[in-house]
């Protein structure tokens, strides 16, 4: 494994467990803002900031292809994904994101991106089991509805790692996900005016401080982070990580917001984390050919009388 290999593993598996962290964060900042305005704020706050650090790369990443994907890929996934948190359970949402990896993986292979290999397959499996024992076992405040919008931002989610290769091409991350917050943000808006009305003043500081760490933090390192590593790794590779989101997620459901848990939720982490581990595993290194003289000697050995 290459230095450039492991450092995109390392920020792949960073975004993964960033973004389970978000569920929690999002769901304290619903207290306050609506799905449409939390997501306005979110891009509008974090597109300046990538936007810095990526400003050499700007002009190659203001293309209408890269805008169009950020209005799909951030802004309609994660209003979607919004409204989803605020009809169930932390511990749902989180699980039901882990069905990205597969979709991702199903995509690529459908565009001819890439040829999975049987173990990826395997561990994609194990990790759906694991999901499927987390939310089957319930959780305080899960609705079908709301399980339904989850699941909708999840098939968005995986058409946009599916394509995010081709868009990083040339392009510097952190300048493309700037673009794309703004795309986000440009869908986001009217959204919110139309639906939601203007937004009110908070009542408490708790989602106040939960919408900053999600804004300066939780928004733009992780999904620069993921980028980051996209570009250096296939989609299929890259979407397993995000199984490290239902995980961490529902962990933070369970510990900080006080959300039952049960033994088959959490032998149900286990087997995801399993997955994740087979989906990511190495493949076998070929068998060393053998050396040209030796089989020339073997073969002259054969034709002695």
């Amino acid at each position: 494994m290459n230095r450039k290999h492991r450092s995109a593993i390392f920020a792949l598996a960073a975004a993964g467990t960033l973004w389970g962290l978000n569920v929690p964060l999002t769901k304290l900042a619903l207290g306050w803002l609506a799905p449409g305005w939390l997501t306005v704020v979110r891009f509008t706050v974090a597109a300046p900031v990538l936007a810095v650090v990526g400003r050499r790369g700007l002009r190659e990443a203001l293309a209408a292809d890269v805008l169009a994907s950020g209005a799909m890929g951030f802004g309609a996934v994660i209003v979607l994904q919004n409204a989803g948190i605020e009809h169930t359970s932390v511990s749902h949402a989180a699980v039901v994101l882990g069905a990205v990896p597969v979709l991702v993986a199903l995509i690529a292979a459908g565009l001819g991106q890439t040829t999975t290999r049987p173990l990826t397959w395997a561990g994609y499996g194990v990790a759906l089991i694991g999901i499927a024992l987390v939310a089957g076992a319930g959780g305080g405040g899960a609705t079908a509805h709301g399980d339904l919008l989850v699941l909708t931002s999840v098939v968005l989610s995986a058409t946009f790692v599916a394509i995010q290769p081709r868009l990083l091409e040339g392009r510097d991350a952190a300048a493309v996900t700037a673009v794309q917050f703004a795309g986000g943000a440009l869908v986001a808006v009217p959204v919110a005016t139309l639906t939601e009305g203007l937004p009110h003043a908070p009542g408490a500081g708790t989602p106040v401080m939960a919408l900053v760490a999600l804004a300066l933090a939780g928004t733009p390192v992780p999904f620069w982070l993921f980028a980051f590593g996209q570009a250096l790794v296939p989609a299929e590779l890259a979407g397993a990580f995000l199984n490290l989101e239902p995980v961490v997620g529902a962990a933070a459901g369970w510990l900080a917001l006080g959300e039952p848990a049960t033994v088959w939720q959490i032998v149900g982490v286990g087997a995801v984390l399993a997955g994740v581990a087979m989906s990511t595993a190495p493949p076998k290194p070929p068998d060393a050919p053998e050396p040209v003289v030796r089989r020339l000697a073997d073969k002259l050995l054969t034709l002695r009388p």
